[in-house]
């Protein structure tokens, strides 16, 4: 694995007035006409934003006890299959999801709404959305192009900062994504929103409401047991669910989980950056009841 020869790093252009690679776009007929099942569960999120963190917990509390076998043999990327990507080192995540033999399959998307597969509307799958500061967002969206060849060049910070502003970004504007699911919630019974800052504040309470969503009722040792294998040192510490095991990312340059905090954001803006990312960001929000805490 160590000399695999990688490509180069993925372009970015417009599709479907969405900034995209390659990667995400290449098996898109499959994609559109990808067949979701009634119990499929959906995990959005716009990339960094705690995508793996609610797969893992989803995949413990659905298989936790019935097939631990997955948690040690399995990469999380294999267990929750990414839908949109075809990253030509794995089947393509429409194949992965289909050979799936679990129920309920859990799929992953960073797909913004309007781009996601119809059948998931047809029928009426839940779906579990996670949003996360832009703040916080962006910074661990930088760390993550920095190690991560399949993503395009980031630049330096400042640079970056102004492309996530410009939602010149792989899957758009955050700010687009972010509203676009909260809106498609008020109509859409079937979407739960949560918020990284809430479930970092407070997992035990999130992980309440997302078996209330799911219908599941857990024992109060089983929800401990989930609690405590989704900590983040836990999960950083294992190999099934830190990526550690996909070629594309190096280690080296930043760990897939890095940090996993509220406000890290503080370390990284300056004041200047941050007052000038404030003042876009009411520009761009204040249409939107959508509130984010960027402390805890």
């Amino acid at each position: 694995m160590e000399n695999m020869e990688l490509p180069p790093r993925p372009k970015l252009f417009d599709f479907h007035g969405v900034s995209m690679t390659h990667y995400f776009t290449d098996n898109w007929e499959n994609i559109q006409n990808f067949q979701a099942r009634p119990d499929d569960i959906l995990i959005a999120t716009y990339p960094k934003a705690g995508t793996t963190w609610v797969s893992y917990i989803l995949d413990l509390l659905y298989f936790g006890q019935t097939a631990p076998e997955r948690q040690t043999s399995l990469p999380i990327y294999e267990r929750v299959p990414f839908l949109e990507s075809d990253f030509h080192i794995l089947p393509p995540g429409t194949e992965l999801a289909d050979k799936l033999s679990t129920s309920p399959r859990l799929i992953k998307t960073h797909l913004p709404v309007q781009l996601v597969p119809k059948s998931f509307w047809e029928q009426n799958c839940r779906i579990v959305y996670v949003a996360r500061n832009a703040k916080d967002n962006a910074v661990s969206y930088f760390h993550f192009d920095r190690m991560n060849q399949a993503e395009p060049e980031p630049g330096d910070w400042n640079n970056f900062l102004q492309r996530f502003m410009d939602g010149k970004m792989v899957f758009g504007s955050w700010y687009d994504h972010v509203t676009g699911w909260w809106e498609k919630k008020q109509t859409h019974s079937k979407i739960l929103y949560l918020f990284y800052e809430d479930m970092v504040e407070d997992t035990g309470r999130e992980l309440d409401r997302l078996c209330s969503f799911l219908g599941l009722s857990p024992s109060t040792e089983e929800k401990e047991r989930v609690r405590g294998g989704v900590q983040f040192d836990t999960m950083k510490k294992n190999s099934m669910a830190n990526y550690s095991t996909d070629p594309v990312m190096d280690f080296k340059i930043s760990p897939f989980m890095r940090k996993g905090k509220v406000g890290d954001w503080k370390n990284h803006f300056t004041v200047a950056q941050s007052e000038q990312f404030d003042e876009d960001y009411k520009k761009k929000m204040e249409n939107t009841q959508l509130r984010f805490r960027t402390t805890i």
